[in-house]
């Protein structure tokens, strides 16, 4: 089954190599109106976005995002936020006081940031711009928070470089559908053909000849390297430790 969106969607890639031409700010607005358009938890709209055009501040992010190049390069990043901030003025306006301590109240405003975002990603490249997430936004997160001054209750969740692609993104395969769509209840029959056939398909693209991810726990090892040994090395090693204590700081209780 086809449909423009569909045929968008299926021809993502991630775009890292951007042309230095600037990407004009009415369509950067236009992108963010067509993200606000997005379904929103009982239409709280707990997101905000800060655009990022100054080389020198994306230069600076670049080194928060672990010196990724195209951080720096690409003419826009967009850091998509969770924002508690907004709704605490309209609860103070009104006379209530927010509750913002519980897990739930976090999730919400990072389920609506990165909804968001998606449909931000999905208008700038059916407009001829390429995009890359930048999950590592969350690498130092309280860096972040200072240098794009982000009040009380409001969390970088996402980062999303903006501009032209200098080359025609790769277009990756995914797993099968059905090691992701269940019908009626999760599956507990075995998937690991699923698996491997997979792990062989990502082999072939060559997308880890040269980024291996060190093995935790067992060093001196030699792995037959795919998605299946790249994916679980990655979760197998404690990442970002300290952002709870960063959340927290930012009026997240996570209780």
């Amino acid at each position: 089954m086809s449909s423009p969106v569909i045929d968008a969607a299926n021809c993502h890639g991630s775009v890292r190599n951007y042309q230095p031409e600037p990407v004009p700010p009415e369509m950067v607005e236009a992108i963010v109106a067509a993200a606000q358009r997005t379904s929103s938890s009982s239409n709280l709209q707990t997101y905000s976005v800060v655009a990022v055009t100054e080389p020198a501040t994306r230069k600076r992010l670049a080194e928060f995002c672990g010196n990724q190049k195209h951080v720096a390069e690409a003419p826009v990043f967009l850091a998509w936020c969770a924002d508690l901030a907004r709704l605490e003025r309209v609860c103070e306006l009104r006379g209530y006081s927010q509750v913002t301590e519980y897990v739930e109240n976090f999730l919400v405003a990072a389920v609506d940031a990165v909804i968001a975002a998606q449909t931000a990603a999905l208008a700038a490249e059916s407009l001829g711009l390429g995009m890359c997430y930048i999950g590592s936004i969350r690498n130092r997160p309280q860096d972040v928070i200072d240098l794009l001054h982000l009040p009380r209750l409001v969390f970088p969740v996402t980062g999303l470089t903006l501009g032209w692609p200098a080359a025609e993104p790769v277009i990756r395969p995914r797993l099968p559908l059905g090691a992701v769509l269940h019908w009626e209840s999760y599956p507990t029959e075995d998937q690991d053909k699923a698996l491997y056939e997979y792990d062989r398909a990502m082999v072939a693209t060559g997308i880890y000849e040269g980024r291996q991810v060190p093995p935790p726990g067992k060093p001196g090892r030699v792995e037959d390297y795919g998605w299946m040994e790249h994916s679980a090395r990655r979760v197998a090693q404690v990442a970002r430790a300290d952002m709870r204590g960063v959340l927290e700081k930012q009026g997240f209780g996570l209780k």
